[in-house]
């Protein structure tokens, strides 16, 4: 069983270094990125990751706007 994953975070390196670690986890797919909560919102909704690597400091809507607003 491979754990859906998606990545949260406004800067595009860090998502890079997630992904890089990530990658080395057979068991890990990532199933897509986000630069922003509001995006991730909806990618959270669309896609039902397992698991969320969520950035807590962002614009517009940060990562616990992002946990009210999915549960």
């Amino acid at each position: 069983m491979r754990i859906r994953t998606l990545i949260v975070d406004d800067e595009a390196l860090a998502r890079r270094g997630i992904r890089q670690h990530l990658a080395a986890e057979s068991d890990i797919e990532v199933v897509g990125e986000c630069s922003d909560g509001l995006a991730a919102i909806d990618a959270i909704a669309a896609l039902q990751p397992d698991l969320v690597f969520l950035d807590i400091s962002m614009p517009e809507a940060d990562g616990f706007d992002v946990v009210a607003a999915v549960g």
